[in-house]
């Protein structure tokens, strides 16, 4: 099948499978987190997705074209969407996938409330409507001062909103540099943090066991078994296609059509937390999932009304 520039059917059936890989390499990510530190499967995932991503880089661009005058804006945007990543899969350590996922589902409420600053953008009524029920919706999840909160909730709201940040970043930076020269950049800074992150880490010899987080940050770095090596493998195999699948369905559908079908990520969430980690999520987590999701499904909603008011 010929991708054109609008093919609708072609940007689900993207969506979903991006959706899917990504949220599989979060299983395997919560799966390992209790036998290898952060650090190590963030640098193993490099091992995998840099080759893939570098080969395709100089198929088709050329090595050469790294050298971007714009790299110390994609080398921050990079940053910034690493300590992201680290805060989201430290969150996934001591949190259900379920949980974790809805709180970082509050990332396109940030979106629409910077928009405003960043883009010198009216932020309509409906938008702060849809940001106070998002974070609603996180309060009842999370129940601050309860018996069951955990503070990586925490983690994974700043996970959402440094993502925000990025994606803020990434719409102008992505005007003036190649799509496939940012992601090569942004895996290169993610396997330099962990590396980083693991130099620290050995050889201040931080290792603690006072929480599960703590503990995926700190812990001495092991040789992976075959099965760990193959899995961490397939994670990296994985990060690179969502990667890859996620560019091209925001390339061939209007981003207000594609987004809705990134909260597939839910199904995916509960699926891996029931059958893998016996988590299934309580009442608290359904209802408050259900805000989240509902407000962002009507703040797309209505921003898709009011692009079509205005074109009409």
């Amino acid at each position: 099948m010929t991708l054109t520039t609008d093919n609708r059917k072609v940007a689900i059936a993207l969506a979903l499978l991006a959706v899917g890989m990504a949220s599989t390499q979060d299983a395997i990510i919560k799966a390992v987190s209790g036998a290898y530190p952060a650090y190590e499967t963030v640098m193993l995932r490099g091992v995998v997705s840099l080759p893939i991503l570098g080969v395709w880089l100089a198929r088709t661009r050329g090595l050469h074209t790294l050298a971007t005058p714009h790299w110390r804006a994609v080398i921050l945007r990079g940053l910034i969407l690493a300590s992201a990543y680290f805060a989201y899969i430290l969150a996934l350590a001591s949190m259900p996938m379920a949980t974790s996922v809805s709180i970082y589902f509050t990332m396109p409420f940030f979106v629409a409330a910077f928009s405003g600053w960043a883009l010198k953008e009216r932020v309509p009524v409906h938008r702060w409507i849809a940001i106070a029920l998002g974070f609603i919706g996180v309060l009842v999840m999370v129940r601050p001062g309860g018996s069951a909160f955990q503070p990586a909730a925490f983690l994974a709201l700043y996970s959402a909103f440094a993502y925000a940040i990025g994606q803020m970043m990434g719409r102008s930076i992505s005007q003036r540099v190649d799509t496939l020269v940012i992601a090569n950049w942004q895996n290169i800074v993610y396997f330099s943090v962990a590396a980083l992150i693991g130099m620290v880490v050995w050889g201040l010899n931080l290792s603690t066991e006072s929480s599960k987080t703590l503990s995926f940050l700190t812990r001495p770095p092991n040789w992976p078994s075959f099965n760990d090596a193959i899995a961490l493998g397939i994670m990296g195999v994985f990060s690179t296609g969502a990667m890859m699948a996620y560019v091209n369905a925001y390339r061939l559908a209007p981003a207000n059509f594609v987004a809705p079908f990134e909260y597939s990520a839910m199904v995916w969430a509960v699926l891996y937390g029931v059958l893998l980690f016996g988590d299934f999520p309580d009442r608290y987590t359904w209802i408050g999932a259900a805000i989240v999701v509902g407000a962002g499904l009507f703040m797309l909603w209505r921003d898709g009304v009011g692009k079509r008011q205005a074109i009409g």
